[in-house]
């Protein structure tokens, strides 16, 4: 395992690595990469670990609404015993009308 140093909450440097993924040695520089990269699947996979491991409002730091909408399917499975608060939220935000109705 490298040493990146101590976690961090600071998601403005790059080099920092989040306290969410204290069991990944990963840069918040290397999260946004692999949040946009091109495989739906590895893509769904870390945006699961941020929705599962990172406080609420720092999810927001690195996802939007719209790409949880779009991977949906493939990130259900990876959330673990989250998942029932983040369906709730979904589930809650359509009834409200404030997402569309799923597909």
């Amino acid at each position: 395992m490298r040493d990146l140093g101590p976690l961090s909450t600071d998601f403005d440097r790059a080099d920092a690595w989040p306290y969410f993924l204290w069991d990944e040695p990963v840069t918040v520089a290397e999260l946004r990469g692999w949040l946009r990269h091109p495989d739906h699947a590895t893509r769904a996979l870390w945006t699961a670990r941020v929705m599962r491991e990172a406080r609420y409002p720092d999810v927001w730091r690195f996802i939007d609404i719209q790409q949880v909408l779009a991977l949906w399917p493939l990130i259900d499975r990876h959330l673990g015993r989250s998942r029932p608060f983040w369906t709730f939220l979904i589930e809650g935000w359509r009834s409200d009308g404030l997402l569309p109705a799923s597909a």
